[in-house]
């Protein structure tokens, strides 16, 4: 029998460092006889896929991004990689949302990074729920798309600034959330969001947030805006549409062409209403740019 022997005043000193539980997933879809295939999946720590899923038919695969612990605590860091090979489409989600909670006082980053690589022909929706960021957090959340040749991509991120149900807003912590849509060396476009201590006055500022706690960003494309008139179609009921949200929810929206690519914003007070309001912009976006009807993941019903 083994016995432990008394901790020394040497060993009292001695700090564990705190444990990071992070977490690596990489999925390889590809076409073949069978249509759009999850070919590869891989992963390391508590984030995986079960399955592709094809409501819409063989020609599309839907897949859930499943990570148990639910959140990020200070030191974690997700990187989710996702490749498309030729003429192959994927639509990706999320079961529920995510959190990045609390940082603790060694202000360790919580991390996620997101990479999607689209070759020539193929497709990828980027539809995750909303991201809610605890009171407090140290967070970055990168996202970048590498495009080739005529490869498309529909995605949004919807972000909660604390906890508005609870009345917590977001007063302290840090953020910095980038998207950034590459072709080759060149930059199509990219956005960012920064708060810290030097941007706060952002959160009410008329400039930046004015106040609201939930912000959201949908881009969509690339649509070529020399000889493809879908975008104009397009256009003009989805500005209605946000006209009326806006109205109903006391919220704010607004659609806009940013070079090859659509571009819809929004901020309010729920994160809820933001998800429905993109739903049904990626209903009328989806047809004009990948020519496929809109079909719902069926977990976004549960």
């Amino acid at each position: 029998m083994n016995s432990l022997s008394p901790l020394t005043t040497e060993d009292t000193n001695v700090q564990t460092p705190p444990s990071a539980w992070n977490a690596e997933l990489s999925l390889q879809f590809a076409r073949t006889a069978r249509g759009s295939v999850l070919q590869r999946a891989d992963h390391r720590g508590p984030l995986y896929v079960q399955k592709a899923f094809y409501p819409e038919g063989p020609d599309l695969a839907q897949v859930y991004l499943l990570h148990p612990p639910g959140g990020l605590v200070s030191g974690d860091r997700l990187d989710i990689s996702v490749h498309t090979g030729n003429d192959s489409h994927a639509l990706l989600t999320t079961p529920g949302a995510g959190r990045v909670y609390r940082a603790r006082p060694d202000r360790a980053l919580q991390h996620q990074i997101n990479t999607l690589n689209l070759s020539p022909g193929s497709s990828i929706e980027w539809l995750p729920l909303e991201t809610i960021l605890y009171p407090d957090a140290c967070t970055r959340l990168d996202t970048r798309v590498n495009l080739a040749d005529n490869a498309h991509f529909i995605g949004w991120e919807i972000t909660s600034l604390g906890l508005p149900n609870r009345a917590l807003p977001f007063n302290d912590g840090q953020l910095s959330q980038t998207l950034q849509i590459n072709r080759g060396e060149r930059i199509l476009l990219r956005e960012r969001l920064q708060i810290d201590e030097q941007s706060r006055a952002l959160l009410q500022g008329p400039a930046g947030l004015r106040g609201k706690p939930v912000t959201g960003l949908m881009v969509a494309g690339p649509f070529d805006v020399a000889v493809d008139e879908n975008s104009e179609h397009v256009l003009e009921p989805l500005i209605k549409q946000l006209r009326q949200h806006a109205h109903d929810c006391d919220a704010l929206a607004a659609v806009s062409l940013t070079g090859e690519f659509m571009t819809i914003r929004y901020l309010g007070d729920q994160t809820d209403t933001a998800m429905q309001l993109f739903v049904r912009c990626w209903h009328d976006i989806r047809p004009a740019l990948l020519d496929r009807p809109a079909c719902e993941p069926r977990i976004w019903a549960t």
